[in-house]
């Protein structure tokens, strides 16, 4: 059994390519829509990167892709990582 340093099992990141992005929106709706912590949204109208820890990366990945093109996915397993595996 792996060690749980938190109930959010999947650290996810991309970058979002758009427009007319809003950082304040995509934070708000995350904060409604999604459960996890350590939200990071940041960027401009154009770009935003991303990071959230999750245990469901699939509906943050569907959320970004629906703003405008996703790239840079990054899904780490944190409690593979903590039991010193490749994440």
């Amino acid at each position: 059994m792996g060690i749980n340093l938190n109930q959010y099992k999947y650290d996810t990141q991309c970058l979002i390519d758009g427009q007319n992005l809003d950082e304040d929106e995509i934070r708000t709706y995350f904060q409604t829509n999604f459960n996890g912590d350590c939200l990071i949204a940041v960027g401009d109208e154009s770009l935003i990167k991303i990071h959230f820890h999750t245990n469901e990366p699939w509906t943050v990945l569907q959320y970004c892709g629906s703003l405008g093109e996703i790239f840079d996915v990054v899904i780490e397993d944190m409690d593979r990582q903590a039991r010193g595996l490749k994440g």
